[in-house]
């Protein structure tokens, strides 16, 4: 009942928070404007309706499923290494998605670049393009690597190594790029929730959607994994089958949030503990439902304090994540260290 209450309460204010986010902004919108917009009626201003439904609201909806989408992938990253400092990109997703950005954004010769800027790759969609194909290359790997290797750490390990390589790859791009592609690189790496369109929402909704809850069907095997593979196997749960399982899946839910909104910080690995904290359990039947809404609610915060309300000025997005959760990040840690070697002890 205790769960139950707090669930509703969070949900609570994650919709009040959504209104807010709707209503504040470089223009100031009465909220009961808003909700007369978001019931089909009419603002005071035709201007207002406009900007809800076709500006804002679309970036709400994108920080809502990016926060829901990397805080559960956040969460099966913890529970499959048993490391409470693994996120939705420890095995090298952002990092291939960055260096398939990369290689289109900071081309430089005069061919390319003249190919590049003609075909309008330069453009969101050609970014996306790229990013997904190069989160798609990276996923290919590792799962190979995962069907070959039995044990998580030396997976860990091999994702670790992707990430430095593609990272080095990205280093060598950027030393040879000229300025212009580097700044428009840079300004990806800042994440953003407001390059989804109404037609792409259409195509990310539904795979994060989809995602999450095939997350939580696995929540049986995850919480026997947090006692050891042996022992999960001892249950009858087919460890290797389970270990692909949640690698395609967090690479579905993080290569998707890096291919449209670029890389998102804190929020994957800083939600599942604060989920944790606030809920007192290490059952993922409660976590994963618990995580979806938590970073969707620190994902608004995030996209509202970026804002700058009454202002023209747009900060970057992972500054913004960064300082929000850094402090709570060490507060959990150090307030529950105890419960955390525990919880991710074999």
């Amino acid at each position: 009942m205790k769960h139950t209450l707090l669930l509703v309460g969070i949900v609570a204010l994650l919709l009040g928070l959504f209104v807010l986010r709707l209503a504040l902004g470089s223009v100031a919108i009465p909220p009961q404007d808003v909700l007369a917009v978001l019931l089909g009626g009419d603002a005071s201003r035709a201007v207002w309706k406009t900007i809800v439904l076709e500006l804002r609201l679309p970036q709400a909806l994108t920080a809502v499923l990016a926060g829901a989408a990397l805080s559960v992938g956040g969460l099966l990253m913890q529970t499959l290494f048993r490391n409470p400092l693994a996120d939705p990109f420890i095995l090298g997703v952002s990092s291939g998605a960055s260096l398939g950005v990369a290689l289109v954004v900071l081309s430089s010769t005069a061919v390319t670049a003249s190919f590049v800027t003609g075909s309008g790759l330069l453009g969101d969609l050609g970014i996306i393009t790229a990013a997904s194909a190069g989160a798609l290359f990276v996923l290919l790997v590792v799962l190979v690597a995962a069907r070959m290797v039995a044990s998580g750490m030396t997976l860990l390990i091999l994702g670790l190594l992707f990430s430095y390589m593609t990272s080095a790859a990205v280093s060598l791009l950027l030393y040879f790029s000229i300025p212009e592609r580097i700044q428009a690189y840079i300004s990806w790496t800042f994440g953003s929730f407001s390059g989804v369109t109404g037609s792409q929402m259409a195509v990310v909704a539904p795979v994060l959607l989809l995602a999450i809850v095939a997350s939580f069907t696995l929540s049986k095997g995850l919480n026997a994994l947090l006692l050891g593979e042996a022992y999960a196997q001892t249950m009858g749960v087919q460890t290797r089958r389970l270990r692909l399982s949640v690698i395609a899946l967090t690479a579905v839910l993080a290569g998707t949030v890096t291919a449209f909104c670029g890389p998102i910080g804190f929020i994957g690995i800083a939600v599942p503990h604060v989920c944790r904290a606030l809920f007192g359990s290490a059952d993922h039947r409660l976590l994963i439902p618990s995580a979806a809404i938590v970073g969707a609610l620190v994902a608004l915060a995030a996209a509202l304090f970026a804002s700058v309300p009454n202002s023209a000025i747009i900060l970057p997005l992972n500054a913004v994540t960064a300082f929000m959760g850094a402090p709570v990040v060490i507060w959990v840690i150090l307030s529950r260290r105890e419960q955390m070697k525990d919880a991710f002890s074999s």
